[in-house]
Parts: C-alpha cells; sequence; structure tokens
C-alpha cells in the first residue's frame, strides 16, 4: 500500500520505517529541513535499538523515503497517518493539537481519491470528529474517512513491539477504511495478534486509559517503597508476591524514583484534564499525578539525608540521566528534578549516562559530564543509580570504591544486592528496603 506518515518524531519514524519493512511503500514527510537531511543521509535523530538499520535496509530496497514537502506524497497516498507531537499545552494542561489540525488542513487540500486519515498521535476523545470537521470544512468534496490508531510502542523496544504487539487497536466507523487497515497490518497475521476494532472515541480513549493505568501502578508500588522502608519489609519481595497474582500481573511494579518520558507525564495530565471538562473527574490519576511530581524531589531528600545532611560542597555522581535505558530521551527524566534540587542544596553533581548527555547538556546546568561510570565517581562523595542501564549492572565495586572519597551507593533502582555491595565496603541505600 502507499504509506504517507506525516511527522517524523518517534512515532512517525519507528511506524513508517516498519511499515515499509512489511513491505508497503511509506514516504515520511517532516517541516523540519535539518531533520530531512539528516535522514536522507542516513543519520537517526534518535536512539532506538535496531532503528538504523531498518531505516538503512529499506531506503536501500526503495521502500521508505523522506521529504519536507509531502504535497505529491500526500495526493498519492491511500493512507496517511498524523504522527505529529501533541505536548502538553502551557497554562491550562490540555494536550496541544495546533500540529494534528494544521495536518489535517493541509491534507483536506491535496487528496484526490478516498484516502484513509489516521490519527497515530496521542489524542484526547473527540479529537477525531473535529480532524473531520476540519477537512471538509477546508474541502467540502474530499472524500476521506477518519480513523484512530494509537501506538503502544517502549522505548528501547519499539521494533519488537511494533511487530509483535500485545494488540492493535483500530478506531474505525467506515467500511472501506476498515477493508484498508486490515491490509495495512496484514503483515503482521502470522503472528496472530488481536486486533481490537471500536468506535473512534473508544480507541482514543483506550491509550490514555492504558497509560493512565500503568502510571498509577508505578505510582502505587512507590508508596509501597516508602511503606516499606518504615515498617522494615522488602518491596521487591511485596512487588514479587502481589505480581504472581494474575489479576495484578509483576510488569510495572519496580519502584524507583517517579515515571517521566514522553507518554506518561504528559498523557496522564491530559487525561485529567479531559475528565474534568466532560464533568466525570478522574481522582486515582490526579493523585498519581501529584505523587509522581512530589517522588522526583523526594529523591532527592533520600539522597540529601544518605549523605549525612549537609550536602553543600559534596560530589555527587550520577549514573543514568534519561528517564529509562536502551533511549536518549530525556523528557520529563527524574534527574531533570533531582539534579537541580540537589545543587540548590549546595551539592556539585557529576555525571554519566550512554546515550542521553547531549540532549541533557541543553537541559540542565553545571553539571559535569563524565566519559564513563568511573569518570564520574571519581572524587565523589556519593554515587547515585538513577536510570538502570545494563552497564552499570555490574560495576567493579572494588575499582569504584578507591575511587570514591566516600564509599557510598544509593541505588535508586534496586540494581543490586545491598549484601554483596556492603561486602564490598560500600554504604548501601536502596528504594523500599529495611
Amino acid at each position: 500500500m502507499r504509506v504517507t506518515m506525516i511527522g517524523t518524531g518517534y512515532v512517525g519514524l519507528v511506524s513508517g520505517a516498519c511499515f515499509a519493512d512489511f513491505g508497503h511503500t511509506v514516504v515520511c514527510v517532516d517541516k523540519d529541513p535539518s531533520k530531512i537531511e539528516r535522514l536522507n543521509r542516513g543519520e537517526i535523530p534518535i536512539f532506538e535499538p535496531g532503528l538504523e538499520q531498518l531505516v538503512a535496509d529499506n531506503v536501500k530496497a526503495g521502500r521508505l523515503s523522506f521529504a519536507v514537502d509531502g504535497s505529491e506524497a500526500i495526493r498519492n497516498a491511500e493512507i496517511i497517518f498524523i504522527a505529529v507531537g501533541t505536548p502538553t499545552r502551557r497554562g491550562d494542561g490540555h494536550a496541544d493539537l495546533s500540529y494534528v489540525y494544521a495536518a489535517a488542513e493541509e491534507i483536506a487540500g491535496l487528496i484526490q481519491d478516498f484516502t484513509v486519515i489516521v490519527t497515530k498521535s496521542t489524542v484526547p476523545v473527540g479529537t477525531g470528529d473535529e480532524v473531520e470537521a476540519i477537512m471538509k470544512k477546508a474541502n467540502p468534496n474530499a472524500q476521506f474517512a477518519v480513523v484512530s490508531n494509537p501506538e503502544f510502542l517502549r522505548e528501547g523496544a519499539a521494533i519488537e513491539d511494533f511487530k509483535r504487539p500485545d494488540r492493535v487497536v483500530i478506531g474505525v466507523e467506515d467500511e472501506r477504511a476498515k477493508a484498508a487497515m486490515a491490509e495495512l497490518y496484514r503483515p503482521l497475521s502470522l503472528n496472530e495478534f488481536p486486533v481490537v476494532y471500536t468506535s473512534r472515541r473508544t480507541s482514543e480513549l483506550i491509550k490514555y486509559a492504558g497509560n493512565g493505568f500503568l502510571a498509577m501502578k508505578i505510582t502505587f508500588i512507590n508508596e509501597m517503597a516508602d511503606l516499606c522502608e518504615k515498617v522494615g519489609a522488602d518491596v521487591q519481595q511485596v512487588a514479587k508476591g502481589i505480581g504472581l497474582d494474575g489479576r495484578i500481573g509483576s510488569k510495572f511494579l519496580n519502584p524507583g524514583p517517579g515515571y517521566g518520558g514522553s507518554c506518561f507525564p504528559k498523557d496522564t495530565i491530559a487525561l485529567v484534564r479531559t475528565a474534568q471538562q466532560y464533568g466525570a473527574p478522574v481522582r486515582l490519576i490526579e493523585t498519581t499525578v501529584e505523587v509522581n511530581d512530589a517522588r522526583k524531589l523526594a529523591m532527592a531528600e533520600k539522597i540529601r539525608a544518605a549523605i549525612g545532611g549537609d550536602i553543600a560542597g559534596k560530589t555527587v555522581a550520577i549514573l543514568g540521566l534519561t528517564f529509562k535505558p536502551n533511549t536518549d530521551d530525556m523528557r520529563d527524566s527524574p534527574s531533570l528534578s533531582i539534579i537541580p534540587a540537589l545543587q540548590a542544596m549546595g551539592a556539585k553533581v557529576t555525571a554519566f549516562d550512554p546515550e542521553g548527555m547531549k540532549e541533557a547538556a541543553h537541559m540542565l546546568s553545571n553539571v559535569a559530564f563524565a566519559e564513563g561510570p568511573y569518570e564520574a565517581a571519581t572524587g565523589a562523595d556519593a554515587v547515585v543509580i538513577l536510570t538502570e542501564w545494563d552497564q552499570f549492572r555490574a560495576l567493579d565495586l572494588t575499582r569504584l570504591k578507591d575511587l570514591m572519597t566516600r564509599p557510598l551507593m544509593i541505588d535508586l533502582r534496586n540494581v543490586y544486592r545491598s549484601q554483596e555491595v556492603r561486602a564490598d565496603g560500600f554504604d548501601y541505600v536502596g528504594v523500599g528496603k529495611p
């Protein structure tokens, strides 16, 4: 099929490359000339394992291309995806849909034959209706159907998630569009993945409800971790004990410094605002947002207390800056709250992240970025594991201890067993540990 992807951000680029790998002809369009120039040179603007090779293979095969001017690609497409950003709108917390609506208006003026317009961006309930109204107003004679097809990609495992999904959700109310979407995803049929066909509004809400629930699950285990510290229990054993219950499940029960990233923070806030707008407040999600925001600052206090109270002039080595491993995404990462809070207490901060330091340099100030974990820890009064990158899981603790002013590890991801670290001469502080 002929597919056009509007937007080459995380979702658009991964989805476009995967659709091309299925055998479809895909043109990815973006208004940013520098981004398209980089893509045409084979440079990938984001870090995602396997994506560079996937893009290169499909460009070479002639199935994937990139363009600034999408006019021709839009006119020729059978299916057009809108995969532009929907950031939190300043002032009120609603999703900013201006890029979605601008794309819809541009598309309406260019399509010729019947075309399926798919919102891949995460959008509030009713956005598909508005996209349809905008397009009809811009071009009353246009033949099209608007479909909702939310993405459920985990950064760091996006290609695997796209090709072997838990489910594909398609909100569609037009039989021609339903047939087109079925053909688009037909290459996945060998995996017998479940396709959930719903109304458009239901599909839009599924995305927000899913992210809201997962964010709430993370926040729940974080609060259990705080309780464990007070009563002398082990949160990892608590998580295992409840996670073995099939009704609960073990995923997203890993305590830490709070959730971040491109989805959970903005989507939970947008869900709260949408629910308030319709007079059906989601109190659990409202509390989840509040608790998560407070937790990031509480982690700075936890570090201060572990060091001894007064950290003015002390050096804190931060290992991991991105919100999760295997990505360079710094959006709403806990490090963006924790590091400034430590600096406000008078601490000096050194840091290392395998992929996130370039982006972090634009978002953090007065941080000494190091070439590796040992360089970051040299002369430090504490080392803090903030993101659980694989290369932090097997550090040479003897070497680390010899480099530090004080052998103190504050493990905010519970990467290490406390007994083993203490046996190597460290003071050790985990999350939710007695």
